[in-house]
Parts: structure tokens; C-alpha cells; sequence
């Protein structure tokens, strides 16, 4: 690559980093992380007001036992919410992320119902997410479809045949290892629900801040039309996302049925909106190019915490998708208010 191209490359990329620091005077790392991550660190702060906030109303809510329960409910949430942030990164959008999730704990439990060992079970049940995200990536990549188009279709068909395969009816895991999957520890003392979002959430925002192929999903975010000229391969990118979000959501579908024991048709679907708030509440915008891993996690781990208090608090659950969408207006109009000042 030329050294003009090097220059179109940081242009591109530095729309998401305007805070870096001038030539010949490097920041102390302190600094350097508080700019990086200033806004992670302000949704880190947000969700420890708001939990002791929720601690006037219900003192439950600080107690290692409800704390560990945010970290379980939160787990799938956060791995789903990596794979569609990915996918909104490079400016798309994933609305098919609920159903794979339903329709891989369907596949998953006639894997059990068929006495499969939970590891193939499991192998088998990922096949899903790989399909369903290889599906959308062909669709936007090679057919040239729009984006929601394409997996709003595949949200529809994930729905309907996670009803059509078991008539709608839930399957009982009775495989008496399965529960490993969530609650082991293949590290003592680290379960496996945090181990697992711990190095999925470290890994990739390790390739998006290290490596090649991080700068290129958020240049292909950022203009994709440039970002093609520099010779970025925009249409193997913006695949391989869609086939990781779909992996993902098919995870965390396994995950969670690892802990709750049970395969619903309807597990995933309020899922798919969750993960993009959590994406939107974590910095990320829809129109692509900004964002981080951390961001994600922390947006998922929010959201968590706001139906856990209105749980807690004795708030009538319907209220739930009010209080979370009032979440996501305050945070885009705090980064839009953050952007226009900058």
C-alpha cells in the first residue's frame, strides 16, 4: 500500500478517534485509555448510579446473589450484542440475531430429544447461527440486497421454523452435563458464562484496536466507496461480520439454554432489539464506524441492570421496553450533544 493510501487510511479511520494524541508527544497511558474510552466510561459510571440508585428502593439489589444473577441474565446479551455490533460497525444492520437465537435452542433440543452427546448437540446447533449469517452475508454481498431487507427476511423465517419444527411446543434438556456449558469452570474459580464473555469481549477489541482487519470494519463503516478504492476487501469483510453475528447469536442461544434447561420457540424474541440498544447505548452508531467491544458489554450490562430494578423495585414489567427505549433516547442525544460539541 502506498504511502497516499496510508494517509486515505488514517483519514477514514480517524473519524472515529479525534482525540489522538500529536506527533512527538505520546500521553500518559492513563490519558490515552480516558480518551479512547471516554464514553465506556461514562456508561460504566451510569450503571453504578443507577444500581445504587435502585439500592433506595430494594437494598437486594447490591447483594452478591442479585449481582451474580445481572452477570448470568447479562451473558447472552453481551455475546449477541458483539456479533451485531460487528455488523452495525461496518454499517449494517443484524434484525435477524432473536430468531437464529430461538431457532438454535429448537435445533439444539431435538439434539437431546435424539440422545446426541451435548458437545456434537452443541456443534451441530451452531450450524445455525454459521448458516443463517452466511445466508444475510451472501444476500448483502453478492446478490447486492439491502441490508435490513435481508435479514428481516431471515427474522422471519428464523421465527416461523423455530415454530414449525417442534409445533411450537418446548423441549426439556435432560442431558445431565449440559449445564457445563454455563456453570462450569474450565478455569477455577472463573464460570464459564464470565470466562466466555471475558475473552470474547477482550478479543475483539483487541483485533479492532491491533489489528488489519479491525481498522477495515471501521473504514468500511466510516465510506465504504473509499474504503473499496484503498483496495479493502469491503465484500469479504462485511461477510465474514454477518457469519460472526450469527455464530454469536447462536452461542449465546446455547448458553442460555445451558442455564435454563429449557428450549422455547419465543427465547429470542425481544433479543434482536436489546442488541442493538445495547450497541446504540454502548456508542455505537447505526450509521457505522464508531463504536467498541467494551461499549457493547457495558450497553448489554445496562440494559440488564434497568429489568432487574424495575423487577426488583415491583414495577409492572410491561414497562420494561419504556423505561430501556427512554435509556436509548438519552444516550443518542448525550453523543450526538458530545459530537456536535466536538
Amino acid at each position: 500500500m502506498s504511502k497516499q493510501e496510508d494517509e486515505m487510511t488514517d483519514m477514514v479511520i480517524d473519524q472515529r478517534a479525534p482525540d489522538r494524541p500529536k506527533p512527538g508527544k505520546r500521553a500518559s497511558l492513563a490519558v490515552r485509555l480516558t480518551r479512547t474510552y471516554r464514553t465506556e466510561i461514562a456508561i460504566a459510571i451510569a450503571i453504578v448510579v443507577l444500581l445504587v440508585g435502585i439500592s433506595f428502593w430494594s437494598p437486594y439489589v447490591l447483594t452478591w446473589g442479585n449481582l451474580a444473577n445481572i452477570a448470568q441474565a447479562a451473558a447472552p446479551l453481551i455475546l449477541m450484542s458483539l456479533g451485531v455490533f460487528l455488523v452495525i460497525a461496518t454499517s449494517g444492520i443484524a434484525l435477524s440475531v432473536g430468531s437464529t437465537f430461538s431457532l438454535t435452542g429448537m435445533v439444539a433440543g431435538l439434539c437431546f430429544s435424539a440422545a446426541l452427546p451435548w458437545p456434537l448437540a452443541c456443534l451441530i446447533s451452531l450450524g445455525v447461527g454459521l448458516a443463517v449469517g452466511a445466508i444475510n452475508g451472501g444476500l448483502v454481498t453478492i446478490v447486492g440486497l439491502a441490508p435490513f431487507v435481508v435479514t428481516l427476511i431471515t427474522y422471519a423465517i428464523g421465527a416461523s421454523l423455530s415454530f414449525v419444527i417442534t409445533d411450537g411446543h418446548s423441549i426439556a434438556i435432560a442431558d445431565p452435563n449440559f449445564w457445563k456449558l454455563n456453570g462450569g469452570e474450565l478455569i477455577p474459580g472463573v464460570t464459564n458464562f464470565v470466562l466466555f464473555c471475558a475473552i470474547a469481549v477482550i478479543a475483539l477489541e483487541l483485533v479492532l484496536r491491533k489489528l488489519v482487519v479491525g481498522r477495515w470494519v471501521f473504514a468500511i463503516g466510516s465510506n465504504d466507496k473509499a474504503a473499496r478504492l484503498l483496495g479493502i476487501p469491503v465484500h469479504g469483510v462485511r461477510f465474514g461480520v454477518y457469519v460472526a453475528s450469527g455464530l454469536a447469536a447462536s452461542f449465546a442461544s446455547l448458553l442460555s439454554l445451558s442455564y435454563i434447561s429449557n428450549s422455547e420457540s419465543t427465547a429470542g424474541a425481544n433479543l434482536m432489539l436489546q442488541a442493538i440498544a445495547a450497541c446504540v447505548i454502548g456508542g455505537a452508531s447505526l450509521f457505522g464506524g464508531t463504536g467498541s467491544a467494551i461499549g457493547a458489554m457495558l450497553g448489554a450490562i445496562m440494559i440488564t441492570v434497568i429489568q432487574n430494578g424495575v423487577n426488583l423495585i415491583g414495577i409492572n414489567s410491561f414497562w420494561q421496553g419504556t423505561v430501556t427505549g427512554a435509556v436509548i433516547l438519552v444516550a443518542v442525544l448525550i453523543d450526538r450533544a458530545t459530537k456536535v460539541r466536538g
